[in-house]
């Protein structure tokens, strides 16, 4: 571990060329250097450098003649992928700033963002583009060969906007955050002298596009030379899988969000792994790694507003230790400063809260120029996070929560806020407040406590509004509705005295056959419930995304069936789920021979 200590302090070769240049350019630079390098690997395709240069070259130069050019905003709509990668590196060499537009984000959820962005230009494809129907847009399909044309030196500056990403927003609406190509610059250039990365490394593209670290996985690797690749959507939700397919395909640096890492921590790993350093980051890290790890487990914290990475540090393996890790050092070129109620610096070792400021801090929230400036404050320029924390004697960071409504779950950031303000907007409601909670360790799920308007609640209603319009990460768990919300002395809402969500088990239905049987169990342990029924909505009793990837997996295992993530949210009851199981086999049944056919049985009765 000390020799991993040392390495991460010694400089990078790159390093004044990135603080000089700007990524497109560094990108083009190693193009030309080693074409046939491969830049980007998935399951399907393999990019090398020059093809992923001249791809993108190709539709930057369209994107100039469409209007693309500095300080403009192009959006581009597409799944994780390499065509994702083409698109954002074709919007930079164009000089505009690139927005990411999750697909999986609720239609007016992305013609809201499109909306309030000012874009007039978005990269998609024809199976998304019906979600922008109507929209003042021009469309530019990836999947159709832009015609040939010149690129234009866009003469790109380092305070220019390098991208946009869109954040939960207090006021009940999201809200963008402007990115510069320096702030972007330094991020790469801390990264590679961090964890020395190299030309021969191979690099991971986990995170969601919507999400910030998506910037931190893809052009740190790209400027140097490494190889991207690409988990698909059943690996990268799965521990085991992804594990599994960090060591076939010899993974060098992999980031994974905190609730993936903390599983990663608890599977075996064979002493011979290229895998050197596994980041994470995104939420409260829980644990400390085991001892006898082959890589370094590195945690990382930082607001969007701040350029992905703020701080960071190596954690240690402890078997037994108490209290919570650490969230690191501020890295090259940023400074912490943790601050009381007056603004003044608390004394060594007192909670107070976090500032941020130096190269990583970003320009400010994209038209919302009140709000940039009751965030964006002092001389020299700091951002205010509403995160607590404290100096540890070593000079790290204890991050101990926040201090208003706005929570991470799943290493998403949430304003409470902007889930109450939709809610209040529904006619059966009268009154609601939405909070966290954690009532088995490290498990934290949204609950809605609502009041009704005349008192006929209509949950359905209010889980169609928010399916239309939030991603499913801000999808209450549970749903309580109340005679009225209790309140304090104050007349503040007493969130204390919010009852615990009561379970469904009063419209139990018991499983009807072994196959119902199992899956039952499947879905009650990766719940954490002592049972549920075959009628019982897997996902309105607080499964998200990473459980279903889990129920996939557990389904692989137990049935030798491939089921997709989307199969979970098609089917999320046990009935439903068993009848796609059952198709699934019958039809592996009838594509098997006799031969074939007699072997499974006989593995069967051997088991």
């Amino acid at each position: 571990m000390e020799t991993v200590r040392r390495a991460i302090n010694i400089p990078h070769a790159m390093a004044d060329d990135i603080l000089k240049t700007c990524v497109p350019s560094l990108v083009a630079k190693r193009a030309r250097s080693a074409p046939a390098q491969i830049a980007l690997s998935s399951e399907s395709e393999e990019l090398n450098y020059g093809d992923l240069d001249r791809r993108a070259s190709r539709l930057a130069a369209q994107l100039q003649k469409l209007g693309a050019k500095p300080e403009a905003v192009v959006g581009v709509c597409l799944e994780r992928s390499t065509q994702f990668v083409v698109a954002a590196l074709a919007i930079l060499k164009s000089g505009a700033a690139y927005l990411p537009l999750d697909p999986a984000y609720p239609t007016e959820r992305l013609r809201f963002i499109a909306d309030d962005a000012g874009i007039r230009l978005l990269i998609t494809n024809s199976n998304l583009s019906v979600a922008f129907a109507g929209c003042a847009l021009e469309l530019v399909d990836i999947e159709v060969k832009p015609p040939s044309g010149d690129l234009i030196d866009p003469q790109v500056c380092a305070d220019h906007l390098a991208y946009v990403i869109y954040t939960s927003g207090s006021t009940g609406q999201p809200k963008g955050v402007e990115v510069t190509h320096e702030n972007l610059s330094h991020l790469v250039a801390w990264h590679l002298r961090a964890f020395q990365v190299g030309s021969a490394d191979r690099t991971t593209f986990h995170s969601g596009i919507g999400f910030d670290a998506a910037v931190w996985d893809i052009w740190p690797s790209l400027v140097v030379g490494a190889t991207l690749c690409l988990p698909n959507e059943s690996t990268r939700l799965s521990a085991g899988a992804m594990r599994d397919w960090i060591l076939k395909e010899q993974i060098n640096i992999a980031f994974v969000p905190t609730a993936i890492a903390e599983q990663l921590l608890d599977l075996s790993w064979p002493a011979e792994s290229a895998l050197r350093f596994l980041l994470t980051g995104a939420d409260t890290l829980h644990r400390y790694p085991p001892p006898g790890l082959p890589f370094a487990f590195v945690n990382n914290y930082g607001p969007t507003e701040c350029t992905v990475v703020t701080t960071s540090g190596i954690i240690p393996p402890h078997e037994n230790r108490a209290g919570p890790p650490s969230i690191g050092a501020p890295i090259d070129r940023v400074r912490v400063r943790i601050l009381d109620g007056q603004g003044r610096e608390v004394a060594p070792g007192t909670t107070g809260e976090i500032f941020i400021g130096g190269a990583g801090v970003a320009r400010g929230y994209r038209n919302r120029p009140g709000l940039t400036g009751e965030h964006f404050v002092g001389e020299p320029r700091m951002y205010r996070t509403g995160d607590l924390g404290r100096f540890l004697p070593d000079g790290e960071i204890l991050f101990l929560g926040r201090m208003d409504d706005q929570v991470k779950i799943r290493g998403y950031r949430i304003e409470l806020e902007e889930i109450n303000a939709l809610l209040r907007q529904e006619p059966s409601v009268e009154a609601s407040v939405v909070i966290v909670r954690e009532d088995t360790p490290n498990d934290k799920r949204l609950v809605a406590y609502l009041v009704a308007r005349n008192g006929e609640p209509d949950e359905e209603a209010l889980r169609i509004a928010i399916r239309r319009r939030l991603p499913d990460y801000m999808e209450p768990s549970a749903f309580v509705w109340l005679e009225t919300l209790p309140l304090t002395p104050n007349g503040k809402v007493d969130r204390a005295a919010l009852p615990r969500p009561a379970l469904p088990n009063d419209s139990y239905v018991a499983p009807r056959n072994p196959l119902e049987e199992t899956l039952a169990r499947i879905m009650a342990q990766v719940l954490k419930l002592e049972r549920i029924g075959i009628d019982d909505d897997f996902f309105q009793l607080g499964a998200h995304s990473l459980l279903g990837a889990q129920v996939v997996a557990r389904v692989r295992d137990e049935f030798g069936v491939e089921l997709k993530l989307l199969d979970v949210f098609d089917a999320p009851t046990v009935a439903e789920l068993a009848q796609k199981i059952e198709q699934a086999l019958t039809a592996q049944l009838a594509a098997m021979s006799d031969a074939e056919v007699d072997a499974a049985l006989a593995r069967a009765s051997d088991g």
